[in-house]
């Protein structure tokens, strides 16, 4: 369709090529005979096609036709799939139990098809030891490589050491498994209306609920060497 289709008394050719309400061709016909027709079934008379010879137009309601597409637009952007980069601090020597929060933490990141930059913090003595963050990224990378993969390597910038991790799993995807999981959740809930329910699972789409859950339980981290 063009972008600013011409309607009714704004088109100017002898005759138009008409395709009829439900989409049926009614073929070529003089302008009078189509804004006619257009008259009688109280419908617009919408050009299609200006660059086709003769033009091609269509009986429609045109408003109602503006407020669909309107809809279809703000639907599309609805869903429209934001790669977002997260962010995960970690220091050197990190005890298990925190290690064990952390990679949670980017494990969700990459189900629900976002970026992660782990950050490597060293402060103190820990400065002459590159090679102790270095190995944590390894680790890390190794342990969630079924969910994602390095897409930055390991490198040095100023006190910290960053490395990017990128999702197997496109945006769209893991928005598409969220909706299907959270109308399990729902189906499951009024099947089940007497059973308790996890806190996380009440979440939205995006999960970020049950981030700001769980981000709350991980414990601090230890204060930096001297």
């Amino acid at each position: 369709m063009s972008a600013e289709p011409r309607i009714n008394d704004r088109i100017r050719v002898p005759e138009v090529r008409l395709v009829g309400p439900s989409g049926e061709q009614v073929g070529i016909v003089p302008l009078a005979k189509a804004l006619e027709l257009a008259q009688e079934y109280d419908l617009d008379l919408v050009e299609v096609a200006a660059n086709a010879r003769p033009p091609v137009c269509k009986l429609m309601d045109y408003g109602k036709f503006k407020y669909e597409s309107a809809m279809k637009a703000r639907e599309a952007r609805k869903n429209q799939a934001h790669t977002v980069i997260k962010e995960m601090k970690l220091r050197p020597k990190i005890d298990p139990h925190d290690y064990d929060t952390k990679k949670g933490h980017v494990v969700r990141f990459l189900k629900q098809g976002d970026k992660v930059k782990i950050t490597i913090m060293f402060r103190g003595r820990e400065q002459s030891r590159p090679e102790l963050g270095y190995r944590l990224l390894q680790r890390l990378a190794e342990d969630v490589q079924d969910l994602g993969f390095v897409e930055s390597n390991p490198k040095q910038d100023g006190r910290n050491m960053i490395m990017v991790l990128g999702p197997h799993k496109k945006k769209t995807e893991a928005m598409a498994e969220a909706r299907q999981a959270q109308e399990a959740r729902k189906a499951d809930a009024k099947a089940n209306p007497g059973r308790s329910q996890n806190p996380l699972d009440l979440v939205d789409e995006s999960g970020e609920a049950a981030e700001t859950a769980e981000a709350a339980q991980t414990p601090a981290e230890a204060p930096a060497e001297a």
